[in-house]
This record gives C-alpha cells, sequence and structure tokens, in this order.
C-alpha cells in the first residue's frame, strides 16, 4: 500500500509541474488549448510513464487522436528527452517544429492528428499491422469525447474486435465538452456511453481520469481477449478554478495576472 501511494504522490506531483510548464509557455507567445490539455493530462501521462513500453527494438506505441491536446504530449516528450527545451520555447513560432496540432516526422509523434475522428482509425490499422507481423507490442491512443460523435469512429469500434485487435488500447478525455458547448447538451444520446461501446465488443471501463491508480488499474486489470476502451471523467481546465468548465478557455492564453493565478492555485493543490 506504501508504494502505491508513493507512486500516486509522484504522478500527481509530475501532473503539477506539467501544467506549470504550459502555462510558462503560454507566456512567450499565443498557446491555444490549454484547457483541453489540462483535462487529458493525467490520462497521457499514464500511458508514457506506467503503462508503455518505450525501450527496447520493439517499443508500444501512442497515437494523440485528440490533437488539440497536444501540449500535453509535447511537455512529456520534452520531459523524456525527445524533444528539447528549445523546441518547447519556439512552440507555434516561426522557426519552430511544434505546432498546435500533432504532425507527423517530429520527434515521438506517430501520426498527424487534429482532423477529429481518424485517430482511431490510425491506431487501428497500426495495432492490425503488429498482429500481423507477429510484433508484440501495444497501441495507445487518447480521444476527446466529442469527436466520437464521427461516424468514422463507431466503424472502426465495429471493426477492431472482429480483427481481434487486443493490443490496441483507447482512451477517451470525457470532459463533457467539444469546443464551445457541452457534449452532453449537443447530443444527449450519446450517454450511456460504456454500454455502447461494450455493446461493440470492446473491453470497457469508467474511472476517474485524474486518478492514475485508478487509470492503472483499469488497464492492467483489462481482458486481454478484447481491445479495450477506457472512459476518464475529467474537467477541461482541470486544476485551475477559473478555466474549469469555462468554454471560452478552449482557445484563450492566460494574461499576467491569470497566469500568477493559475501558478498560485496549481502550486496549492487547489
Amino acid at each position: 500500500m506504501a508504494n502505491s501511494l508513493t507512486h500516486v504522490e509522484t504522478a500527481l506531483e509530475r501532473c503539477r509541474r506539467y501544467r506549470r510548464r504550459i502555462l510558462d509557455i503560454s507566456q512567450r507567445g499565443v498557446v491555444l488549448h490549454i484547457a483541453p490539455a489540462f483535462s487529458c493530462l493525467e490520462l497521457v501521462d499514464a500511458v508514457y510513464h506506467d503503462l508503455m513500453k518505450r525501450d527496447g527494438p520493439l517499443p508500444d506505441t501512442f497515437v494523440m487522436s485528440k490533437g488539440h491536446g497536444c501540449l500535453t504530449q509535447y511537455i512529456i516528450l520534452e520531459d523524456l528527452g525527445v524533444l528539447s527545451e528549445e523546441d518547447m520555447d519556439l512552440y507555434c513560432k516561426p522557426g519552430g517544429k511544434l505546432g498546435s496540432h500533432p504532425d507527423y516526422g517530429v520527434p515521438g509523434v506517430e501520426a498527424s492528428t487534429g482532423s477529429l475522428g481518424h485517430g482511431l482509425g490510425i491506431a487501428a490499422g497500426m495495432a492490425l499491422a503488429d498482429r500481423v507481423r507477429g510484433d508484440n507490442r501495444t497501441v495507445f491512443l487518447v480521444m476527446s469525447d466529442g469527436e466520437l460523435q464521427e461516424g468514422s469512429v463507431w466503424e472502426v469500434m465495429m471493426l477492431a474486435p472482429s480483427l481481434g485487435l487486443t493490443n490496441l488500447v483507447a482512451f477517451v478525455d470525457l470532459n463533457d465538452f467539444q469546443s464551445l458547448g457541452r457534449t452532453s447538451e449537443t447530443l444527449p444520446n450519446f450517454y450511456p456511453m460504456k454500454a455502447k461501446v461494450e455493446a461493440f465488443g470492446w473491453d470497457c471501463r469508467e474511472v476517474d481520469g485524474h486518478d492514475n491508480a485508478a487509470i492503472l488499474a483499469a488497464v492492467r486489470g483489462r481482458d486481454r481477449s478484447k481491445p479495450m476502451m477506457v472512459l476518464g471523467r475529467t474537467t477541461k481546465g482541470k486544476g485551475v478554478s477559473y478555466m474549469e468548465n469555462v468554454p471560452i478557455w478552449h482557445y484563450r492564453t492566460p494574461s499576467p495576472e491569470e497566469y500568477q493565478q493559475a501558478i498560485r492555485e496549481i502550486e496549492g493543490g487547489r
């Protein structure tokens, strides 16, 4: 139990540090999609630090289907030494390699995403290729709940179990927002989601998407005869009171005063 608690505490502090870094970058230029990045941060962190096999001849693969949340991926890749501090300082600036959505060819980025609804198909193709080749690795994916309204997602949802893609683990950032409106208000029949996913033949678990221990327990206890989808209940703008569940923060960059308040709240752990 002590080791488990220590691990969760380490993950919490790491995610606080990542949030601070994103906020620091926001004061050096226009930074979009901070609130969407904050909602999926713990999910992406758990994949990179606890679930992915990142070394060896056959490392696992990660696809950031929720492309507008790519700041989480960039910050973690910087922390792992894949991207440099200079890369991050030039985020969305002339001469930089990092845009507001991921581009294939950037170190550590396996797919160009941001046109929502395509990431699951890309990840399923990768998982199928690995299965055909006999490569023993897992393809991880983080999606937004808004993009699950795309028909292409449900085509893959139907196909993946039929193809036996047991090496596919998808996370949904279930923050109940799509751009400037609530998903539950835009398409209320979307819910309940878990039963729909299971009906398509997936192993599906719903967890607190900001709880590292819950995320890990769900994935490590999965039914390995099926592809898996984890529905992570999250808060858009998590950790900063004036951002949380406020639609305009899908796009805004904090002013100096807002930055200082955000830092105080993150440092204090709210």
